[in-house]
Parts: structure tokens; sequence; C-alpha cells
């Protein structure tokens, strides 16, 4: 695939140009990784937070790259197109590069600071019994939520040539404040909920807000579904300038939750989900609100959602036979953390059975919510084990010291540093008829100390400390 760099410029203010006609120049593809570079690519040189990309203009022509976008003129001999922001000019040029993908897909973004994973997949399992294929893109596809532009709109262009019709796509919010999904025209936008995260980013929940308030411009998406139990998703719909539809708890009736997951009737249809808690049927709502905004059947909408696979990482029940339920759950924030908790204490048995729960709080990341995670744990759990989640640069026994400040109970509070360890113990501890979450990492596959990556999947080391217990009653 070739363009000429001309035909990239339209959506793009262009300051100037220098070094070449923009009509003669062939760009073979868009890339803002300097690592990535092939012969005849337009590299955009985009002001990071560590690296500048203008820096290493002369690098990535020495790999290949013909061109080069830039905020200010660098020394190097290969046409260079200056505009103001080159974070911002680097979707829409990566867009016309793919042809404008967006436009010939049905698109579906889902942000909020929970829920997103869990909706776009009950979304896609819908859309696909729908007689749709569909694509899925977000946590579980890739090393970012949202990838960055260029690796975005090829997506999509290699979805359209695989005979995709639709995506269900998780949007972050910094993706959205970093322009990662601008060009992307969105058929819906759903809005599941806003609570403390990612404030390491954003310093506060007001930016927080507005960050993913973006994917509801008038500009971007042509109808919005917005949760609105949640009280920013009522925010959101105050200063909406498109169609919008809600969704709410109060629209089920008769919800049963159990060990496999949850089950509710909606609109006459009765489903039952894979997942269980309140707050994963919210995300089954708006998935079918979405669903249904998009045209399909409420029948349909219905036996989609009950034909969804269980989702790695979100209430994944690890079973070899023991006498209570073990789950591997992804919530790392102290909403998620109430939520399957919450979840947790409904399948425990009645009057004797008790949640257990490993948890932990990861490094170089928001710290404010680290001591409200203790105390979550400690008022909803009967036994917490705090222990470590990804300390990346950071000391792990200084984490585990500001997140256990919190605890509102030091009795119910254990700490163990080790995660293998730990999980260890909630197994031991476990009782006939208990709960044990083990939450935080979810579907990851490593422990990120420093800047390695370790082998480590908490639902591999379940298993292997089930099977040792069990052995040992045997």
């Amino acid at each position: 695939m070739t363009a000429r760099l001309a035909s990239l410029l339209d959506d793009v203010e262009v300051l100037e140009v220098m070094g070449g006609d923009t009509g003669q120049v062939e760009v073979t593809g868009v890339t803002q990784d300097s690592s990535a570079v092939a012969d005849g690519n337009l590299y955009c040189c985009i002001p990071g937070r560590t690296v500048d990309g203008h820096d290493l203009a002369a690098d990535v022509v020495t790999a290949g790259a013909r061109s080069l976008l830039v905020e200010r003129w660098v020394d190097v001999a290969v046409t260079q197109v200056r505009v103001p922001s080159t974070r911002v000019a680097v979707a829409p040029v990566a867009a016309a590069f793919f042809g404008h993908p967006s436009r010939r897909l049905t698109i579906a973004g889902v942000t909020g600071t929970n829920g997103k994973t869990t909706t776009t997949h009950l979304l896609g399992a819908v859309l696909r019994t729908a007689g749709r294929r569909t694509a899925v893109v977000g946590t579980l596809s890739g090393q970012r939520t949202t990838p960055e532009a260029p690796v975005l709109q090829g997506q999509l262009a290699s979805f359209l040539d695989d005979g995709y019709e639709a995506v269900a796509m998780e949007v972050s919010s910094q993706a959205l404040d970093q322009h990662r999904a601008d060009a992307i025209d969105f058929a819906v936008a759903v809005w599941t909920n806003l609570t403390r995260d990612h404030l390491d980013y954003h310093h506060d929940l007001e930016s927080y807000f507005e960050a993913k308030a973006r994917l509801f411009e008038a500009a971007r998406c042509r109808l919005a579904v917005v949760n609105g139990d949640d009280e920013w998703g009522r925010a959101l719909i105050q200063r909406l300038e498109v169609p919008f539809t809600t969704y709410e708890l109060s629209q089920v009736e008769d919800i049963d939750m159990g060990p496999a997951g949850a089950a509710f009737t909606w609109r006459g249809q009765r489903v039952t989900l894979a997942v269980a808690g309140t707050h994963n049927v919210s995300n089954a709502l708006a998935a079918a609100t979405a669903a249904y905004a998009l045209g399909v059947d409420e029948q349909v909408i219905a036996e989609g959602l009950s034909a969804a696979p269980a989702i790695p990482g979100r209430w994944e029940r690890i079973d070899e036979g023991q006498p209570f339920t073990v789950v591997v759950d992804y919530a790392h924030t102290p909403d998620g953390l109430v939520h399957v908790l919450g979840a947790a204490r409904t399948v425990a048995a009645p009057g004797a059975g008790r949640v257990v729960v490993v948890f932990g709080c990861g490094g170089d990341r928001d710290r404010t919510k680290r001591p409200e995670m203790a105390r979550v744990a400690t008022e909803l759990a009967d036994v917490a084990i705090l222990t470590s989640d990804n300390p990346r640069h950071e000391d792990p026994r200084a984490i585990l010291d500001e997140t256990a400040a919190g605890a509102a109970s030091a009795d119910r509070l254990e700490v163990e540093i080790d995660r293998d360890r730990a999980i260890g113990h909630a197994i031991a501890a476990a009782r006939p008829g208990d709960v044990v979450v083990v939450s935080g990492k979810g579907h990851e596959t490593g422990q990120i100390i420093g800047d390695e990556v370790l082998p480590f999947d908490d639902r591999e080391v379940v298993r292997r400390h089930l099977a040792s217990a069990l052995g040992t009653a045997r």
C-alpha cells in the first residue's frame, strides 16, 4: 500500500512544507514508533514525556523514513511537513493513509473506569449472534487498551480486508487525551462509569471526566448510550449534543446470582451471564442498549448475551473440585473492588460462607487510591491479604505500607509481600462455602518489577495451590 503525501493532509492544518513536493512523495506507511520505521515511511515526530521524536529524526531517516511530520524543522534531507501539533495530526494522517476504514465499519466505542472489557466482549457476542462479523479491540487484544493511531487505523483496515462488519472498541481516557482515537467515526459511544483511577495522569476527577467526555462530541459519534445510574454519566447527559439513550439497573427484573454467573430478565427476555455481580448486569445492559440502538432484535440480544463465553480475568472461576469458590478478577480500583467483593458476598454460602480477598496496588500509578483499596478490602471481606501487584519502579514494601494505612480493621488485614505466597495463604484459609477473590491482575501473565516482566499468572498460581491443597486433603 502506498499513497502520495499530499493526499494524507486534507484534514490537517499544514503550516509549511520543506524539502520537497508533497504531491510527488510516495508514502509506504505511517508510524510514530521509531523502532517500526520501514523504507518509505512517513515518521511522525511526537514530543513525548521522556523522548521527543524530533530528536530521533536522523535515526529514522537512516532506517528508511522518506518524509517527516514535524512541529519544528529538523536537520535531515527529506520532505518535512510542519503542523501545529503532530500529536493531533497523526490520527487523520493515518486514517487517510488507510482509506478511512471507520467510515465503512460499524464501530461502537466504550469508555469508563470499569466495565470496558466486559461490555465490549458482550457486545461483540451479541453482534455476532445477529450475524454481523465483529472484532473486539481492547485490554485483551494488545499491550494498550487503545493502540496508537497508526496501529489502530491499520487494525481497522485489516478488519475490513478480512470481511468484518463491526468493531467493539475500548477507548481509554489516555487515548482520548492523546488523540489516538481521533478520525474514527463511532456509530455509538457507550459510557459505563467514572470512579477514582488514573489520577497520576489526569490529576483530578474533573480532568479525567473531560478526557472521557471527548468520545461523545458530535464530531465523533452519532449516538450516545449512557449509564443513568452513574453520577458522572448523568453529568455527561447534560452536555450532550448528540441523540442519547440511557440504561439503568431498574430496567431489569428477577436478578439471580450464583458462582457461575448472573441471570436476569430484560424486556421480557431471560438472560444468563458467565459473570456474576450487579456491576456485570450493568455491563450487560450497556451492551444490550448499544446493540438495540444498532438495530439488533431484543430476542437476539438476549441470546447473544447468554451465549457469550467467560471473559479472561473477569470473574474467572477456577474450579479444581474444591469445596469453595475461587475467582480471579481484574478489579484494581476501589470501585472495582467494591463490586467484585459485593458479588462474592452474594454467592458465599448463606450464614457461614466468608469472603477472602487477595489484593494490591501497582507501582508508578495513582497513589491516592492505595489507602482506599485497603479500606474497601477490610470493610467488605472477612479476610484481606495485601500483597505486591506490579511494583514497577517503586519499592514494593513502601507501596504496601501506603496501602495498609487505609485499613478499616487491622484484624482483617494480613500483609504478605510475595504474591505467590499470598495466594497460597488465601487458598489455605478458605473453608467450605467461602469465596476467594484474587484481584488486580486478572488476565495478565506477568509481574512487572523494575523494567522486567516476570512470568506470573494468578490463574495458574491458584490452580497450583488448589492442587496442592486437594492432594494434601486426599
